[in-house]
């Protein structure tokens, strides 16, 4: 027998209250049957101004840290607000009635937007939970080490230490790159070829690094690893290339992708996913209960059948979560889908490259970012000589202009032009740099 946790709580569903048909339909569906928010323009995919106009920025200022945090654009917000008033109205029959087969549109956009199976995918709340959930789920034997780099962020750093505190496992740490301006695929494969051992079971990797906007060739560097340990599992925080780069796992080459919706895809705050090939789940044991029909009807017999449970849903948090933002994630990936996923990446570099090709011409800059595309995406991070990052930073929100600084040591000045940005706004930040020097 099949348990929901809808079955599990008792929940009876009433007469016609099933899906959007709760008399939560957003306001307007456009001519593709996609929602939009009262008073957003219709929306062309085709048009970057009509794209633009889907997101509620000022746009007095030029918001150039949008990959930070996200704004939804209008499909987004629509979708919350609708399932949000759904939950309002009568939370647990609506949860009931609906959680199911919204968490399958999630999980088949989602597997849609990475060309995977939807089972191979965990929902999580961010990159950050994603990276914990794995790091600590994946199982290591004695003698087995993990490798990681002095470029990842806190999150990996972190859950890699409490691991290691935790079990003592051993973690250590390679530099890939002296220079992130100059650097080279050789220099960075060579590096972490050189750090690998017969040892090394989990590679720690981040796809384009926060600290730098260096982006890894990680498939190269895949194959340097499984040449030196064929039992190694690359795994990779994917966040800063997620919705930037149309690229998926499987072209990658990584073994696990743990990616926040919230960013480059300019999804839901508060959205994320794991993804894992089977081998990498099989070689996992789930951290939080889920709630998959399948782990609770084993619950509920004393049987066995949760260890059926397929990797992503097995993985994946159970409890009660920000459902209304969960749901509207299916927006997000049609809003990518509609637009293209290559056309976002060409649009992503386009601005990135103008924002690069004018920071090198303004004297007194620095550009720590690579130029070249092949090692680096939509993050832009330069240098400001005699000027502090966070005074640097100040000085542009004063002249209308949203940037952030690296949360790193050393710290930079670091822009990111998304979907949501146009050229003249990218022409407006360069000028207000020039202004610092």
């Amino acid at each position: 027998m099949q348990f929901t946790r809808r079955s599990l709580l008792g929940v009876t569903a009433a007469a016609g209250v099933t899906g959007l048909a709760t008399g939560c339909e957003p306001e307007r569906r456009d001519a593709a049957g996609e929602v939009t928010a009262t008073g957003a323009p219709a929306f062309d995919p085709a048009s970057w101004e009509s794209v633009q106009a889907q997101f509620a920025l000022d746009r007095s200022r030029a918001h150039l840290a949008t990959f930070v945090f996200a704004a939804h654009p209008a499909p987004v917000r629509a979708a919350v607000a609708a399932y949000r008033d759904g939950l309002d109205r009568d939370a647990l029959g609506y949860l009931g009635t609906n959680e199911e087969q919204l968490d399958k549109g999630v999980l088949t956009a989602a597997a849609g937007h990475l060309d995977t199976r939807p089972d191979q995918i965990a929902l999580t709340d961010s990159t950050t939970m994603g990276l914990g959930l794995l790091y600590t789920a994946v199982r290591l034997g004695p003698g087995e080490e993990v490798l990681t780099t002095e470029h990842d962020f806190y999150a990996t750093h972190e859950s890699l230490r409490l691991r290691a505190e935790r079990d003592g496992v051993t973690v250590r740490r390679v530099r890939l790159y002296l220079d992130p301006a100059v650097t080279t695929v050789d220099e960075i494969v060579g590096n972490l070829a050189a750090a690998v051992t017969s040892r090394t079971r989990v590679v720690a990797l981040t796809w384009v690094h926060s600290s730098t906007g260096v982006k890894l060739p990680v498939r190269q560097l895949a194959e340097a690893v499984r040449a030196r340990s064929p039992q190694a599992l690359v795994c990779v925080d994917g966040v800063h290339g997620f919705g930037a780069e149309a690229v998926t796992p499987a072209q990658l080459g990584c073994d696990v992708l743990v990616s926040g919706c919230h960013k480059w895809l300019l999804g839901p705050r508060g959205t994320g996913l794991v993804w894992g090939s089977a081998l990498a789940w099989d070689r996992m044991t789930p951290v939080i209960p889920s709630f998959d029909r399948r782990s609770i009807g084993a619950w509920l017999y004393g049987g066995a059948g949760g260890r059926s449970t397929p990797g992503g849903p097995a993985h994946t948090p159970g409890g009660y979560h920000s459902f209304e933002h969960r749901w509207a994630l299916a927006a997000a990936f049609e809003f990518h889908r509609r637009i293209g996923p290559e056309r976002v990446a060409a649009r992503t570099r386009e601005l990135a490259d103008r924002l690069k090709d004018g920071l090198a011409g303004i004297r007194g800059i620095r550009m720590v970012t690579p130029r070249s595309a092949e090692l680096s995406a939509g993050i832009v991070c330069c240098d400001v000589t005699d000027v502090p990052v966070g005074e640097a930073v100040g000085r542009l929100a004063a002249a209308g202009v949203i940037a952030s600084s690296t949360p790193y040591n050393p710290s930079y000045l670091r822009f990111g032009a998304t979907i949501a940005n146009s050229e003249a706004e990218v022409d407006a930040a360069l000028r207000a740099v020039r202004g610092l020097v």
